[in-house]
């Protein structure tokens, strides 16, 4: 997060991604580990819930742990350190029992992007209402199609709507099954859950429960592709929400004025202008979203059983893949809610051009409207879709 993430980022989403939202997360893992262990037999109930009595995050400094995981790399070791000390005797040896580090902050990672997928996921439910409403109601706006920044041949304004709607709903599946997927991590020092002897099935099956994650066939410590999927429904989201935005921006050029935003934005020196600022935002954060993505599939590539380096990239990288995107999505969402259609400017700048196709084809096209091909039903095809 920058000094300025507040005009990026929505307040929501900056404290589902705050340092006290994954020490929350860290401590809902080692709670949950120590519970499972409980049920287990792995560990007495009473040393179980002094674990989990002491799991409070207003108990901690975030701050004071980031810094003192620079020694050991993570924040983890402090946290572990500060939770024990929390506990005391004789129950302070039953926290992170048989965990590794990894194991709890890579656990943290994915309640993290529970929570802020969530939020994506609402802010693509606005997108998509608003890109139905303008596919239905400018199912026959004439607009000229442009084809490398040209004019092509005529389109319709819901035809382009449409579009964006598909790439919308594409975009909230993808994400709607990454959250449904993402798994806890538990495989102890080195995978194996050797600490828990026999029932480390057992300890990890009751973990991911309580957590509500999937519990996976094997520890991903270093087989990230959790991580990749996440980066994937991400990277493909932002670039849906940077699309639509790309095209707002170019149709409310003021050689274009096609369409504008209703909140368009102020300029500091040059009060005539009407700034697409929403669309300009989500530009700029899905640029943000598709970087840290590919930090993201770059950590993919790991060493034997712990990466060296490639795992502790990926923190801040997620953090702020799941800020940009959210922020992206949320801007475009509020472009859309307050954009005006010129249906008049839109017919006025089709060039005669556009019929050259038409008339090189033989095909009698007086007019724009006469060669629109399937376009409304196309747009029938995408309402039908965000219908169902």
């Amino acid at each position: 997060m920058n000094p300025f993430s507040a005009i990026f980022v929505p307040d929501e989403l900056t404290e589902a991604l705050s340092d006290r939202a994954w020490l929350a997360a860290m401590l809902a893992a080692e709670s949950a580990l120590a519970a499972a262990q409980a049920q287990d037999g792995t560990i007495d109930p009473v040393a179980a819930a002094a674990v989990v009595a002491a799991c409070d995050p207003a108990r901690y400094d975030v701050a004071a742990l980031a810094e003192q995981g620079r020694s050991s790399g993570n924040p983890v070791v402090p946290l572990v350190h500060a939770l024990r000390e929390q506990i005391g005797e004789p129950h302070a040896a039953a926290a992170h029992r048989g965990a590794t580090s990894q194991d709890i902050l890579d656990t943290a990672s994915m309640l993290v992007s529970r929570d802020a997928l969530r939020f994506v996921d609402s802010a693509l439910g606005r997108i998509a209402d608003s890109c139905a409403q303008l596919a239905d109601e400018h199912r026959g706006t004439v607009i000229a199609a442009r084809t490398l920044l040209q004019q092509a041949v005529p389109t319709t304004f819901g035809a382009k709507a449409a579009g964006w709607l598909v790439g919308a709903l594409d975009a909230r599946e993808a994400v709607q099954a990454c959250a449904g997927r993402l798994p806890a991590q538990l495989g102890g020092a080195a995978g194996t859950l050797a600490a828990f002897g026999e029932n480390g099935i057992e300890v990890l099956q009751a973990y991911a429960a309580s957590l509500e994650l999937r519990e996976p066939d094997v520890p991903w410590h270093t087989i990230r592709t959790p991580v990749a999927e996440l980066a994937g429904a991400l990277a493909t989201t932002a670039g849906v929400a940077g699309k639509i935005a790309r095209d707002i921006v170019l149709l409310a050029q003021t050689e274009v004025a096609e369409v504008s935003e209703g909140d368009g934005g102020e300029s500091s020196t040059m009060p005539h202008k009407a700034n697409p600022t929403a669309a300009v935002l989500a530009a700029a954060c899905e640029r943000h979203a598709r970087a840290s993505c590919g930090v993201l599939f770059e950590s993919v590539v790991a060493e034997h059983e712990r990466a060296a380096g490639a795992w502790h990239a990926e923190w801040h990288a997620l953090t702020t893949a799941l800020a940009a995107t959210g922020g992206a999505v949320d801007a475009t969402a509020r472009s859309l809610a307050g954009l005006r259609i010129d249906a008049e400017r839109m017919r006025a700048n089709v060039s005669e051009a556009t019929l050259s196709e038409a008339r090189s084809l033989g095909l009698a096209a007086e007019r724009p409207e006469d060669y629109l091909g399937s376009a409304d039903a196309f747009v029938e095809r995408a309402l039908a879709r965000y219908r169902a």
